[in-house]
């Protein structure tokens, strides 16, 4: 029994353990499938929730291409860099005007505290991660999530490349997600030292100590403390590092460069030691260091205000802007496989170009080196500032820029001005105006106006030389139109002058209207305009080419100082023309030149003829030329030739003068034409004064560079340039005639083109008579008493070829004073009625009367009157005076006489029967009955002046 027991409790033993062990197994299944199950739901939800995101990640990015490497590379390196100017020999300007500058540089020469600053605040874990760090686009992710009001940025320098150079700066998680692949995918295909440096040079830092925003580590550097990001020392690296995360709060300056108070510089302060503890922080600074910064005074390191070149330079500048887009414009027009020349015609297409010209000179960061002397450019800019002869300033009405209020403004005298040189066309230098602040438009460079007589050489002189119409000293016409050609009726300076036939080289000196019109109207069929073509006149219209009015400058848009101070290159250039620029050169971010000018020289002018036109237009700064007031003015002494110019009313003045190195030309003239002469001589006369500030700019001008401006080079006589006698009324070999004349003189020809060969014709034998001063072929019915009976006078036919078309008075060819006894020859049209009587008085033995007011008397007579009639006394030519001496107790009367023989009536009778002598004179003392007397005084009654009839010899010129 007690063995059954046991055996029975051995057997419920068993049966506990068995169910308790099966009550564990039950419950530890229970729980692992438990478990499991919990195992499964998370890791199901977890692979939803991430097949969700990953999901909603793809539906983020799937618009996004895939980029090559290429691409992503070219992207990245593809930021905007501002293009700088340049003077000539390389001396900077000034960055081009821009809404952003920025200049490339490389790690290598950037200051290493500078960049440790940057990782310090930017991205601490940049040298591990590879392009994002999750846990920090986590944070952002959960801090977005529950809209935290404390961000921290997530963003690794990687990504913040992405964002700035390919994609945008959106709020979104679509631009975040591509952000996140993008910036993963860049770390493949670019080292940490490219992005670290493409990030350090697309970074904007606010604003310079000019105002203008910036962007880049080195613009940053030079912009805000003046130097190279490379010599940045740790407080000033530590101050631009925190600039990005808030730049126009953090910035030192306002937008107009000015430094902000001390109030408003303390927030960039706080930010830069912000970032000298998280360097401490990193280790990559030590406490000394960081003390010693945190101590240092960095506002005592900002820049001072820097001018901006288009300040500075503003003319210049907008110059240089403007060239370059042409320029680019072309480039770019070029690369689509258009042409160029199609921009000038198309004004479409010209728009277009010029956008995109405009643009890549903005963003492009070419160097652009100009031919102008910065110490030329300076010493005009003084030279214009300091000048006080300009003339009146008026006022206006105008508007305030800024309110819109309307005030008076000033409307000065402008000017223009522009030094060239000759065998380069390079320009030097050039004053674009007065004052830009009142007047932006470039003067030298964009003004149009009438040239005045500074067209004369350029489309009547030279021409006429080249096609070998003249030689330099061959006779032109100096008189007026007929009143009958198409109702133009130009006159000279003085009005009522007419020089009749006088050398061309006189004509260009004394600048005669009525000569260079006539000489012009001669060789207009052979259209000299295209001469001005060929020197870059730009906008000549069908009718300059047909109009007289042009060749004294009349052209209907004008032209610029500077095409008309370019054409006069041309003769100092032996004939050829160099087109003037003023940019040398452009040049990439890698110093390849993707511009460099190309001279085209233009062959206008023979040499023969260059060289004398150039020698008659020495004469204009020779005694009795236009501007010898401007040679007088010289501190120095060069082979100058020059011309002057005046448009009508004094609107506007000018002078071109060239030696064999430079060319300057100068315009005076309001931006609104009117005249400049001033009645009350305060500002000299308008002449004067551009010859005055002419000298002024060669003065200083050669203070720079003597060797250039006042050079002892002469002008060459080429070999085709001889010299040869003719005669000086009818430019054709000399004759006995013309030789007896006195009329035969000598100049210099181009023997290629024109030598005077042809026998002279103008003369034949002639009697004239002298009416008013003018000499004409004397009537068959001329009383011989009043006939000069011997000398030369001009055939008709001659007369007629140098009238021409334009006719004129035949009379006004030759003086009566003209050579030996020579005449023009040309008829009197008599009226056929008798002469007006004169008044007669006696006094002192001394017969006088007054003179005729008919305008064809030759002479007069002088007769004694008795009971028994009258009887001839003295016969007096016109121009030999109208006083006798006579006898006492004589009774007398005058009458005058015409062409024709014609008698006036009788004048009153004077004298008497008994009469007192009077006292005699050193002068009266040898006088007989019937001599003239010639008073030394001038009488006061003009009637009674007294005309001397010695003739002058010709002066040979």
């Amino acid at each position: 029994m007690k063995q059954w027991l046991e055996k029975l409790n051995k057997k419920i033993e068993i049966l506990a353990s068995s169910e308790r062990m099966r009550f564990v197994r039950i419950g530890g299944g229970v729980f692992w499938n438990l478990t499991l199950l919990a195992i499964i739901f998370i890791a199901a939800t977890l692979l939803f929730v991430g097949g969700v995101g990953a999901g909603y990640f793809a539906s983020l990015t799937k618009d996004e291409p895939l980029r090559s490497k290429e691409e992503m590379r070219e992207q990245i390196f593809s930021y905007e860099e501002t293009s700088e100017l340049y003077f000539a020999n390389d001396i900077y300007i000034g960055k081009i005007r821009t809404d952003l500058d920025r200049r490339e540089t490389s790690l290598a020469n950037i200051s290493p505290s500078l960049i440790n600053a940057v990782l310090a605040t930017e991205d601490e874990y940049f040298r591990e991660h590879t392009g994002i760090v999750p846990k920090a686009v986590i944070r952002g992710l959960l801090q977005d999530v529950s809209n935290s009001s404390t961000q921290t940025g997530g963003s690794t320098l990687t990504q913040q490349l992405i964002k700035n150079q390919i994609l945008t700066n959106e709020v979104s998680y679509e631009r975040k997600a591509k952000e996140i692949l993008l910036a993963y995918r860049l770390e493949h295909f670019m080292t940490k030292e490219e992005i670290l440096e493409a990030y350090l040079n697309i970074i904007p830092y606010g604003r310079n100590s000019s105002g203008r925003n910036i962007a880049g580590i080195e613009t940053a550097a030079q912009g805000i403390f003046g130097v190279s990001a490379s010599k940045l020392n740790l407080p000033q690296a530590a101050y631009i590092a925190g600039i990005p995360q808030a730049p126009f709060t953090y910035t030192p300056f306002t937008n107009k460069g000015e430094q902000k108070s001390a109030e408003g510089m303390q927030p960039g302060i706080d930010r830069m030691k912000t970032v000298l503890y998280r360097m401490q922080e990193a280790g990559y600074i030590t406490k000394k260091e960081y003390d010693e910064a945190i101590a240092y005074d960095i506002s005592k390191d900002f820049k001072g205000y820097e001018i901006r070149p288009e300040e500075k330079y503003p003319w210049l500048t907008a110059e240089l802007e403007l060239r370059s887009k042409e320029i680019f414009a072309k480039i770019l027009a070029e690369k689509d496989g258009i042409d160029p020349d199609r921009l000038k015609e198309e004004e479409n297409l010209n728009e277009k170009y010029t956008i995109l010209a405009d643009r890549t000179i903005r963003s492009g960061g070419y160097r652009i080196y100009s031919t102008i002397n910065k110490d030329m450019y300076d010493a005009m800019k003084k030279v214009t500032e300091e000048f006080t002869l300009y003339g009146q300033t008026y006022k206006k009405k105008g508007k305030d820029p800024e309110t819109g209020e309307e005030i008076e403004v000033d409307v000065p005298v402008q000017t223009g001005s522009m030094v060239i040189e000759n065998k380069t066309g390079r320009i030097l230098s050039f004053v674009g105006g007065r004052d830009h602040e009142i007047e932006q438009l470039n003067h030298a460079t964009q003004a149009y106006r009438s040239n005045g007589s500074t067209m004369k050489p350029l489309l009547a002189y030279a021409p006429a030389l080249d096609y070998g119409v003249i030689g330099a000293g061959s006779p032109v016409v100096d008189v007026k139109f007929k009143r009958s050609y198409d109702n133009y009726e130009p006159v000279n300076y003085i009005p009522t002058q007419e020089l009749g036939i006088i050398p061309a080289r006189q004509a260009v000196a004394s600048s005669q209207n009525l000569a260079v019109l006539r000489l012009y109207d001669s060789i207009l069929d052979r259209r000299p305009a295209t001469y001005l073509e060929k020197m870059g006149f730009s906008k000549l219209t069908e009718g300059d080419y047909v109009n007289l009015s042009t060749s004294i400058g009349g052209i209907t848009h004008g032209a610029t100082v500077e095409e008309n101070t370019n054409a006069y290159t041309t003769f100092a250039n032996n004939g050829q023309f160099n087109d003037a620029y003023m940019i040398e050169r452009i040049e990439d971010l890698d110093g390849n030149i993707v511009y460099e000018h190309e001279a085209a020289p233009v062959d206008v002018f023979a040499p023969e003829t260059a060289y004398m036109m150039t020698d008659m237009l020495r004469g204009v700064m020779k005694q009795g030329g236009t501007a010898t007031l401007a040679k007088s003015q010289l501190k120095f002494s060069s082979d100058f030739a020059a011309k002057t110019g005046t448009t009508q009313d004094h609107k506007d003045v000018w002078l071109v003068g060239y030696n064999p190195n430079i060319s300057v030309g100068v315009w005076l003239g309001y931006d609104q034409p009117r005249t400049l002469y001033a009645f009350n001589n305060r500002y000299q006369h308008p002449s004067q004064r551009v010859n005055r500030l002419w000298a002024n700019y060669l003065n200083t001008l050669y203070d720079i560079d003597p060797e250039l401006v006042g050079t002892k080079e002469t002008f060459k006589k080429p070999e085709g340039v001889v010299t040869r006698s003719f005669c000086g009324i009818s430019g054709l070999a000399p004759s006995t005639s013309c030789a007896n004349a006195g009329l035969v003189t000598s100049d210099l020809f181009n023997k290629n083109v024109f030598l005077p060969s042809k026998p002279d014709d103008s003369f034949v034998s002639s009697t004239s008579v002298v009416i008013n001063g003018n000499t004409y072929a004397a009537l068959p019915n001329t009383p011989t008493e009043f006939v000069q009976m011997s000398g030369f006078g001009l055939n008709q036919a001659f007369v007629d070829r140098m009238l021409g078309r334009l006719g004129g008075d035949a009379s006004k060819l030759l003086s009566f004073t003209s050579g030996k006894g020579v005449v023009t020859g040309a008829p009197f049209s008599a009226d056929s009625a008798p002469p007006q009587p004169v008044y007669a008085t006696l006094a002192n033995g001394s017969l006088s009367w007054t003179a005729s007011s008919s305008n064809d008397v030759v002479g007069y007579r002088v007769y004694s009157v008795t009971d028994q009639g009258r009887s001839l006394v003295r016969s007096l030519k016109s121009y030999e005076g109208y006083r006798v001496s006579v006898s006492p107790g004589v009774r007398y009367i005058v009458v005058a006489v015409d062409i024709t023989g014609l008698e006036s009536g009788y004048s009153n009778e004077v004298g008497e029967v008994v009469e007192t002598a009077p006292p005699e004179t050193e002068d009266e003392e040898n006088v007989v009955p019937g001599e003239v007397i010639e008073e030394p005084e001038e009488p006061e009654d003009l009637d009674e002046i007294e005309v001397d009839v010695d003739p002058v010899e010709p002066s040979g010129e």
